[in-house]
């Protein structure tokens, strides 16, 4: 029988953590820079409702389910943010998923971007996705020429307002470490900028968010580290990102970019030179997560790999309440997403709302 024992994160002594990161390098998959305990453990800090699951069997550490606890509700660690989640487990391992939840006390557990190859959660799977990859492994030369023979019209484009942009305003160079705090804040108040424009919440609103990516930015080991890279015309900043980095995988987190150089599409630039900068230092791939809506995203792609939503409910009171509450919200965002006339309606009043807010801005 398994042995079941949930501790705060920071709890977790070396020999777990160096255990978590074996199984992330045994299994590509689970490579994701937001199943690093790094993560976990940074969230831990901002948040008192993080906890671990750690499975053991007779051979040892079986796995470990990070999560977050609202009730008996659960949900994957940072949810409002993170892209990435599900059971970072040994190869080979197996799961009872009503025994997981019983052991956290939960009576749900909600998921929005599992990972691929967790078999053991395919009943409660709601929606199946497909997450946007550059595939890197061959070096950026060889994504390159694969870009170029998928959308020739795209990559021309970019690469001519990169020229363009390096004319009107100056050399264009990007540096893909950037330790600054001052052009951190920048990329900040883009982002936020432009969550007001398009009518989106704001994740730099909450002072936990600001939190947890000022610690993740302060990381920079083999296994992990908080990116901010900088893309600059004549010096000055013109696009931002902050991402994750684990051993192999950069994962797209939060771009943005100067408004005022919207006519040179710095971001799609600075996408390009990241996946460049992120080659060279050997990384394997640019994950930009579920790039349903973003017509970026299929352009760069080489490649996409599936994610799923869904939700687990046990045989509980509590988890028949939970339904009774939430379903109902679910389906009606459910049918809009399926309906791409709805989806474009909805998503116009966004904007217009967008517009409204910010009617009267600086510029």
């Amino acid at each position: 029988m398994p042995e079941f024992t949930v501790i705060r994160p920071h709890e977790l002594s070396a020999s777990d953590i160096a255990a978590w990161r074996e199984m992330q390098r045994a299994q590509p998959h689970l490579a994701n820079p937001f199943l690093s305990p790094d993560f976990t453990l940074a969230m831990g800090e901002v948040d008192d409702r993080v906890r671990v699951l750690i499975v053991r069997d007779e051979a040892g550490i079986a796995g470990f389910l990070p999560y977050e606890r609202t009730g008996g509700v659960g949900a994957a660690v940072g949810s409002w943010v993170s892209l990435s989640q599900g059971v970072i487990h040994r190869p080979g391992a197996e799961f009872d998923v009503d025994a997981l939840l019983q052991a956290c006390g939960l009576h749900v557990w909600e998921f929005g971007c599992l990972v691929e190859r967790q078999p053991w959660f395919a009943p409660y799977i709601r929606q199946s996705l497909e997450a946007t990859l550059l595939d890197l492994s061959d070096g950026y030369p060889a994504y390159e020429e694969k870009l170029k023979a998928r959308s020739p019209k795209f990559l021309k484009s970019t690469q001519y307002k990169e020229r363009k942009l390096g004319r009107d305003v100056g050399e264009v160079t990007h540096v893909f470490a950037v330790d600054s705090d001052e052009q951190f804040r920048l990329l900040r108040e883009w982002k936020s900028a432009q969550y007001l424009r398009i009518g989106r919440p704001d994740r730099f609103s909450k002072d936990w968010v600001v939190r947890l990516v000022e610690r993740l930015h302060a990381i920079d080991t083999k296994d992990f580290g908080g990116v901010l890279s900088m893309l600059y015309a004549g010096g000055q900043p013109v696009a931002g990102h902050f991402g994750l980095r684990s051993h192999s995988t950069l994962i797209g987190w939060f771009p943005a970019y100067d408004p005022a150089f919207s006519k040179y599409s710095p971001g799609l630039i600075q996408h390009l030179r990241m996946a460049e900068d992120a080659a060279a230092l050997g990384l394997d791939a640019l994950d930009l997560s579920v790039g349903a809506g973003y017509e970026y995203k299929s352009a760069l792609e080489s490649r996409t790999t599936p994610v799923s939503e869904g939700i687990v409910r046990r045989h509980t009171l509590q988890a028949g309440v939970h339904w009774a509450r939430t379903e109902p919200v679910r389906r009606v965002r459910q049918r809009m997403l399926d309906t791409p006339a709805i989806y474009r309606l909805a998503d116009r009043a966004l904007k217009s709302y967008g517009r409204i807010r910010t009617k009267g801005e600086p510029r």
